[in-house]
């Protein structure tokens, strides 16, 4: 067992990085934005930065936006769809009557050849 007073996980010389060693942080602009929960989230961007106009909630995820009496509604999303949904949604019923009889008949002469 190694003694000392060494405190774990550290080397000498390391300390907390401050602005002295990395410079100094660009002056910084808090914008308020707004979900459709009322929840408020205030991320901070560089004066010269382009702001965007909405921005995700870290509590619910919806979208928010500057305008606190106005939020971006919730967006619309769709249910789940089967296979069979969208095979109806590209075919008419008269289409799938017409694969299903040439299905049964290519599986009828399949049966015939093995009699």
């Amino acid at each position: 067992m190694a003694g000392g007073n060494a405190i774990r996980g550290t080397r000498v010389g390391a300390g907390p990085m401050g602005e002295s060693e990395r410079g100094e942080s660009a002056p910084r602009e808090t914008i308020s934005y707004w979900c459709a929960n009322g929840h408020e989230s205030r991320p901070s961007f560089a004066l010269d930065a382009e702001k965007p106009d909405s921005w995700d909630c870290p509590r619910c995820g919806l979208p928010g936006g500057r305008d606190k009496e106005a939020p971006p509604a919730a967006p619309r999303t769709e249910p789940y769809k089967t296979h069979l949904a969208y095979v109806k949604e590209r075919r008419s019923d008269a289409d799938g009557e017409a694969i299903l009889a040439e299905a049964l008949a290519k599986l009828r002469k399949q049966r015939e050849g093995l009699s």
